[in-house]
């Protein structure tokens, strides 16, 4: 690919200058799916907890983080550690097994 298509490429996706690394956003993408994870397996107002769905965002935010977890900072990585660990514990505390 030539320096000019991937400069428009860039600018197509909404990048203006320097594309950013991927850690961040791959440390975002699992954060985000950690907390979607925390609210599929909340039980407040008198809602079932959604286990499948639950499992599924533990399970890609599991899948990233592993994918992506050498290339992270130790603060970063603790933190994506402890919170993916956090939310399995509640998974299998609701799940019942």
């Amino acid at each position: 690919m030539s320096s000019q298509a991937a400069s428009r490429g860039a600018e197509a996706t909404g990048f203006q200058g320097e594309i950013p690394p991927v850690e961040p956003l791959l440390g975002e993408v699992i954060s985000t799916l950690a907390l979607a994870a925390h609210a599929y397996l909340a039980d407040n107002d008198g809602r079932e907890p959604d286990l499948p769905s639950a499992e599924i965002a533990i399970d890609v935010a599991s899948s990233a983080f592993e994918r992506v977890k050498e290339r992270l900072r130790s603060d970063e990585r603790l933190a994506l550690t402890q919170m993916l660990t956090e939310t399995r514990l509640i998974f299998v505390r609701k799940r019942g097994v």
